[in-house]
């Protein structure tokens, strides 16, 4: 009989491709998942694992049994929601995910709320960028990500996943007090063609978006600043170091010395959750999306 933790072990080594990868996604210590895929190994009388390198590397075998493994790691979540479903309850812990302005400006009320209506039901949270949260859901290390898209450039979904529609969150460009464009009602994009900007990190999909966004436009972007943090970014503006695009969502309160301007054709970020199809039946996860639609109702209003 096929021990269900070391299967667990295995699928998590395909799914992380090293030994420590798969310890962080177990949170368990590498020598435990070299443990079991022994013992794993042991049980189905064929090797496993090889040396590739520095690290391992599935065998045939292995990467036969990891594609089993992942079929039946489905199905015992799929008996898990079921049972979860028959009972009606929302109970045990949900871990959930969002970018940095989600996590600030929904997750508070949500969690609020959800202690208030299901205090058998433990949060747990953390703050990845959209890709990385659309993974850590697919690997099954979050049962729910908060993730974002544009309205002129979408974010791939991969199959297996569930969505629901959260919020349009708008976006304005933040300019320094004294900028000559700062009294206007509105303007265009192509009015900043000369500017420096301050942007999202290279790499995260809002800084590509920002680049497809202003090239579209026919501006080349002439980045002098990056910045990951909303706030960081309009401390800049307010040193008059560039312009930037600021969503609504979590801003906060604004700086002296830096005005926001909306965008003549608006730019728009859809949010929305995302959660493992086979996960659906799960009332935790249920009451997780509804409480993170309310507060996403509750902003929409607001703004």
């Amino acid at each position: 009989m096929l021990n269900l933790e070391r299967l667990r072990t295995l699928d998590a080594l395909a799914r992380h491709g090293s030994v420590s990868g798969a310890a962080d996604g177990l949170h368990v210590t590498t020598s435990a998942v070299s443990q079991q895929l022994a013992k794993l190994e042991r049980e189905v009388g064929q090797q496993l694992v090889a040396k590739n390198g520095r690290g391992v590397r599935l065998t045939d075998a292995g990467l036969l049994l990891a594609d089993h493994a992942a079929r039946i790691l489905s199905q015992v979540e799929l008996a898990q929601a079921d049972i979860e479903a028959q009972r009606g309850q929302v109970v045990g812990e949900v871990r959930l995910a969002g970018f940095p302005t989600a996590a600030r400006g929904l997750f508070p009320a949500a969690i609020s709320a959800l202690r208030r209506d299901h205090p058998d039901l433990v949060v747990r949270t953390s703050e990845l960028e959209p890709e990385h949260g659309i993974r850590h859901v697919m690997r099954g290390d979050m049962d729910l990500a908060v993730v974002l898209d544009w309205s002129n450039k979408r974010l791939p979904v991969p199959a297996g996943l569930a969505r629901a529609q959260l919020l349009d969150d708008a976006a304005d460009v933040a300019l320094p007090a004294g900028h000559p464009l700062a009294g206007r009602a509105e303007l265009d994009l192509e009015e900043l063609a000369d500017e420096d900007w301050v942007s999202w990190p290279e790499g995260e999909f809002c800084y590509e978006w920002l680049m497809f966004t202003l090239r579209a436009k026919g501006v080349e972007p002439r980045i002098a600043h990056l910045a990951g943090e909303h706030h960081t970014q309009l401390a800049l503006i307010q040193a008059g170091l560039g312009v930037c695009v600021t969503p609504r969502l979590g801003r906060g309160s604004v700086p002296e010395g830096v005005v926001l301007v909306p965008v003549r054709h608006r730019m728009l970020r859809h949010i929305y959750a995302v959660w493992r199809s086979d996960a659906d039946r799960r009332p935790s996860i249920r009451a997780a999306v509804e409480a993170l639609r309310e507060v996403g109702r509750a902003v929409s209003s607001g703004n």
